[in-house]
């Protein structure tokens, strides 16, 4: 399904299409440029795949580029991990670039700007700048400082560039249109001053490019054909080509806008995953609650399963709300094929064999896929001594219950036909062990057709099982009910999304296992040895995803 999916057109292919046939373009260039003030999430996925993805298929380029032109909000921490996170995504870039290497490039251009009588420094403050700027019914009005001559302006814009005004003072904008329907041609912002340190030019500069200013000149300096962006920069690209044009760049790029992903139960604001993890909610940008690249790999989702649903869900140009259960099928197809068997007690309770020989163990084979008879065997360790599920045994059943009860007969996995005999209880009244009989006679591929039974349960044997925890997860964030809108968004925040069990893992399938290893827990869902917390005393398994979901894909 998903190779009939890649294959599939959409509106920017077919833009690509039509300028290659017309010779406008003999070779496309694409870029994803990140800014490095967080960690990447899924919606940018969506663009990474999209990006490297159109390169590829058309035999083109593809860059990473960074645009670090707010060194108050930027860090290396964040361009480290956006470089291994696109990596592992697959999207293998030609060429990377910062925006912060082009500065000398921009600053003449402003220049430019100044001299053609296209830019001017003013003195008005952001408060003030918004007074003038109108609004969507109302006209702006020109700021006092509007018409300073080309003089006056080259040398207070070098003056900022010295570093003699305060952060705030000053800025320097284009001279375009106060009364443009358009608010964004308004005379917006193209220089601001920052006296701030920058991760990568350091103290050289205290005056940077505002990002609409600097975007556009980076594309046409990189030669980028075709600068791929998100609808909210569709009211944007009048000042796109404004600056294209007016700075005369030799490049002429074309933007194109396309619907972000939004998904239900996430957050999509880099903002306010920061405010996550800054405020302890989550334990890092890794958590696996998190929708970011480093939260869903710890988690367990594959780079394909994530590639899959951001081809599936395609690109157009309305903006629509997708279902995560939709992420959550890519993942459950990718690893129905991929992830071995085994079987795991997350809530454990013991069952004690009374007529199995005391201190004998068997050796079992049991099926080392659920679905693939070609992955072959393994060998399960069994004795008088098990573990099973609590919830599959009940000591009053209700109806329809065919697990373990007093007097009734289930199948181990792999096994036997076991008869519960007798509850053991605490001084609470709480069942802590049940007590069995076994019939030597039933075990599994015996050919046994004496009588039949109704349920089968999995196990693992105390004896050998590896202790284990295992964390559970459900969505972080609880949509909005109606009339719930713009309530903070920490009052959405899920008590109950994390569930952390203590129990035990079957020790022949999992004996090799190692970080990011992936399992079929039988019954329980697909897992993943955690790649933060498992030490070698301590095994810690991710729930991907649970085995099977209602939701299904529309053909």
């Amino acid at each position: 399904m998903c190779n009939e999916i890649n294959n599939s057109s959409n509106f920017i292919k077919n833009i690509i299409i039509e300028d290659l046939n017309s010779g406008k373009h003999d070779k496309i260039v694409t870029r994803f440029p990140p800014e490095p003030n967080g960690y990447l999430h899924i919606g940018h996925a969506k663009s990474i795949v999209l990006n490297s993805g159109l390169a590829k298929e058309f035999k083109g380029k593809f860059n990473l580029r960074f645009d670090d032109t707010n060194p108050i909000k930027e860090d290396t921490e964040y361009v480290e991990s956006i470089k291994e996170d696109v990596k592992w995504l697959g999207g293998n870039w030609d060429e990377i670039f910062f925006a912060s290497n082009y500065f000398d490039t921009m600053y003449e251009k402003a220049l430019l700007l100044i001299k053609k009588g296209l830019a001017y420094v003013c003195d008005l403050n952001a408060d003030e700048i918004r007074q003038y700027r109108g609004s969507l019914t109302e006209p702006g009005k020109e700021s006092p400082y509007r018409n300073r001559t080309v003089e006056e302006n080259l040398e207070l814009f070098e003056r900022m560039r010295q570093g003699e005004f305060k952060d705030g003072e000053k800025v320097l904008r284009a001279k375009i249109d106060m009364v443009s329907p358009n608010i964004n041609m308004r005379d917006p912002i193209i220089y601001r001053i920052a006296h701030t340190e920058h991760h990568n030019t350091k103290d050289k500069w205290c005056i940077y490019p505002m990002y609409d200013f600097a975007h556009p000149i980076e594309d046409a300096i990189e030669g980028i054909t075709h600068s791929i962006c998100t609808l909210e920069f569709e009211d944007h690209r009048p000042l796109y080509d404004w600056v294209v044009r007016e700075c005369e760049m030799e490049s002429v790029p074309r933007q194109i806008e396309f619907a972000r992903l939004n998904m239900t139960n996430t957050v999509m604001s880099k903002r306010k995953l920061k405010q996550l993890v800054d405020e302890k909610v989550v334990d890092g940008w890794d958590d696996p609650r998190m929708p970011t690249i480093c939260g869903l790999r710890r988690r367990g989702y594959t780079k394909e399963a994530i590639r899959n649903f951001c081809t599936a869900i395609g690109v157009s140009k309305a903006n629509s709300l997708v279902d995560s259960q939709m992420l959550e099928y890519f993942i459950r197809e990718d690893l129905q094929t991929k992830a071995p068997a085994a079987m795991a007690v997350l809530r454990p309770l013991k069952l004690v064999i009374t007529n199995y020989e005391e201190g004998k163990t068997e050796m079992l084979e049991i099926e080392n896929h659920a679905k693939d008879e070609t992955k072959g065997k393994r060998l399960v360790p069994f004795s008088r001594e098990l573990y099973i599920e609590r919830e599959d045994f009940m000591e009053v059943p209700v109806k329809k219950y065919f697990r373990l009860f007093p007097g009734n007969e289930v199948r181990l996995k792999g096994a036997y036909f076991v008869k519960c005999t007798e509850v053991i209880k605490d001084d609470k009244g709480e069942v802590v062990e049940i007590h069995c009989t076994y019939d030597k006679e039933t075990k599994s591929g015996s050919g046994f057709t004496g009588r039949k039974v109704k349920g089968t349960i999995h196990w693992v044997d105390a004896k050998t099982a590896k202790k284990a925890e295992f964390r559970l997860f459900e969505p972080l964030i609880l949509d909005d009910e109606e009339g719930n809108e713009g309530k903070n968004f920490l009052d959405q925040i899920n008590p109950d999304s994390l569930n952390i069990l203590e129990g035990f893992v079957e020790k022949t399938a999992i004996e090799d296992a190692k970080p990011e290893d992936k399992f079929q827990f039988i019954r329980n869902g697909f897992f993943t040895v955690d790649s933060k917390y498992t030490t070698t005393e301590k095994l810690v398994f991710n729930r991907v995803v649970s085995l099977k979901s209602s939701f299904k894909l529309m053909k």
